[in-house]
């Protein structure tokens, strides 16, 4: 018997939940070939804006996918220690479909790293399931995460210098600058020429994907995405595929 092959990885650039991302979110249910996929929606990047704000995308995930025909579930963790619930694990075990939401990348990155939940969506992964990301989650699920130092009171993130941590490397060698369009090129440039020798970076505009599928990314949505390798910059619209 084979063993069963990765699932697709899906890097959203923002949007998530919104009516632009429907034709795409309908296509990633449908690749899955269940009549009602098994969706996950895992909001915790939001926890540190509040428990209203968390509640809120929980709700909004659930609302867009039930409306697209799934079976959905919001796994409401919210730290590192809710992380080791059984029930929020086996929900994530049992998914066709891991929808992490944006918010907060450091702080997701702690709760997947802190806690069980970041093996169980690996496991998940190389199981089958599709595992996407908008924003702070497009980042965490990458090869690598970016670190910005903020001005303390404004918090507004710092170019220099830039921590290059692990992600979950569910996209080994990559790292994902999301809300590409809504920054000068000149600001996300300087971000992306940091990034470690050997690192892919994906600038992925607003409301705009790529899936990795067999080693390579296809474009999806009305945006761009920019491909940084070292100082060769590469664009690539919808439709339009590439390796990284």
């Amino acid at each position: 018997m084979l063993p069963p092959m990765p699932g697709p990885v899906a890097l959203v650039g923002a949007g998530e939940f919104l009516a632009p991302m429907v034709e795409f979110d309908r296509g990633l249910l449908a690749a899955i070939g269940r009549s009602r996929p098994r969706v996950v929606i895992l909001p915790t990047a939001s926890a540190p804006d509040g428990e209203a704000v968390f509640r809120r995308w929980a709700e909004k995930g659930v609302d867009h996918f039930v409306a697209l025909g799934a079976e959905v579930e919001p796994v409401l963790v919210r730290t590192a220690e809710e992380g080791h619930d059984d029930g929020a694990l086996q929900a994530v075990g049992e998914a066709d479909l891991i929808y992490l939401s944006g918010g907060d990348p450091r702080h997701l990155r702690a709760v997947l790293d802190g806690s069980p939940l970041g093996a169980a969506i690996t496991g998940a992964h190389a199981r089958g399931a599709v595992v996407a990301g908008c924003s702070a989650g497009a980042m965490a699920i990458a090869g690598r995460t970016m670190d910005f130092r903020s001005l303390p009171k404004l918090r507004l993130p710092l170019p220099l210098p830039i921590r290059w941590p692990n992600g979950l490397g569910l996209a080994g060698g990559v790292a994902v600058l999301p809300h590409y369009d809504a920054f000068p090129e000149t600001f996300s440039a300087l971000i992306a020429l940091q990034a470690p020798r050997g690192t892919v970076v994906i600038g992925i505009d607003e409301e705009t994907a790529v899936v990795a599928r067999n080693g390579a990314w296809q474009v999806h949505g009305r945006g761009r995405v920019t491909v940084w390798r070292g100082r060769r910059r590469e664009r690539y619209r919808k439709g339009e595929a590439f390796l990284a």
